[in-house]
């Protein structure tokens, strides 16, 4: 409590040096190269810049903060416990949360985002932006209520995964008023590349979901016609040119083939037993969110429905793929490949109601 009436003493003295500091909350694998190089070009670009980072696990902090300041020791950079204090020492805050339950706590809480903008005399120069991938009325609600405080708001959400957040070339679908994507704009540019404006407020995410709905349908057709390759004796690196040169070309097989020694110039998930990529569980959550959706405006989703089924029993089978790329699933399929097990949706589907 004491540092918190420190922090809004210091930012009501000095908004000035609130408005040269950005704060980002939620270090998990995409968030943490994310803020690694927003953080680094701008302190490129103005090394008068202050950082700040708040995650629910202190260690991924301090692993951030020790990894930042080893590379740029003249950096200013802080450690905050709470999205509170994030808001009052800077006038930027960037969100990467896993999904909705989170967002909810860290915009909503008592000493979370919104509960201190509406506190807050220099709220109307406040931008958030939110990257999380989470549903779409919960956030055009927390949008609405951010707006209300006076400042601006965008949800923020990204394609191109923890390789295309390390390396800075991340696609941002971006919803929200003009003018804030316009303030917005210039902080995405130094963590990607493609910076789309898709709308209103929830239109980013709306345009995320629909694109991990495809990926997660995609991956495990990709799975499957690996496996139904190898069966027939062909070379997965040779099916996996033919399927990239052809009309079967996607994301899935060309950087995110399952099967090792099928891309020999790349470095998929696979070849690192599944580490190091988007989590099954996460993409098992994408899934729901498109499925909940469909539900609610009539769209029809048979594979979507599906490929949520059979991530789910994935799942259940095999635990240990939970924190593994979701390619993992060619992983469980091999299996059932070798031990002579047919996969079968409505069997899933079944013994699901069943239980």
């Amino acid at each position: 409590m004491k540092a918190t009436k420190i922090l809004l003493n210091a930012a009501l003295r000095s908004p000035e040096l609130r408005s040269k500091s950005i704060s980002f909350i939620g270090l998990g694998r995409m968030g943490s190269e994310m803020a690694y190089n927003l953080f680094s070009k701008r302190f490129a670009e103005a090394t008068d810049s202050h950082f700040v980072v708040c995650d629910a696990v202190e260690e991924a902090t301090k692993s951030f903060q020790d990894n930042f300041l080893g590379q740029f020791p003249g950096a200013k950079l802080d450690v905050v416990k709470t999205p509170q204090e994030a808001v009052l020492s800077s006038e930027t805050i960037i969100t990467m949360l896993p999904s909705t339950p989170q967002v909810n706590t860290v915009y909503r809480q008592l000493t979370g985002i919104i509960p201190t903008l509406r506190s807050f005399p220099s709220a109307g120069f406040t931008l958030l932006i939110d990257s999380t991938t989470l549903d779409v009325q919960v956030a055009r609600s927390i949008a609405a209520e951010v707006i209300d405080t006076g400042a601006d708001m965008v949800d923020a959400p990204v394609s191109g995964g923890v390789l295309g957040a390390k390396a800075g070339t991340l696609s941002f679908l971006v919803g929200g008023m003009s003018t804030a994507f316009e303030r917005a704009r210039p902080l995405l540019e130094l963590m990607g590349k493609r910076i789309f404006h898709c709308g209103g407020s929830g239109a980013g995410l709306g345009a995320k979901i629909c694109n991990n709905l495809v990926l997660g349908v995609e991956q495990i057709v990709v799975a499957e016609a690996m496996l139904l390759g190898q069966k027939l004796g062909l070379d997965p690196a040779v099916l996996a040119s033919v399927i990239n040169s052809s009309t079967g070309a996607c994301w899935s097989s060309s950087i995110n083939n399952p099967v090792p020694g099928a891309l020999p110039d790349k470095s998929p998930p696979c070849e690192r037993d599944f580490e190091g990529g988007f989590a099954t569980a996460l993409m098992l959550k994408d899934m729901g969110l498109a499925t909940n959706i469909a539900r609610n405006t009539g769209a029809p989703l048979p594979l979507g429905e599906a490929a949520e089924k059979l991530y789910a029993h994935v799942l259940v089978e095999d635990p240990q793929l939970i924190r593994k790329d979701f390619s993992s699933v060619y992983r469980y399929l091999s299996q059932c490949a070798q031990e002579g097990k047919r996969v079968r949706i409505e069997e899933i589907a079944s013994a699901e109601e069943k239980s």
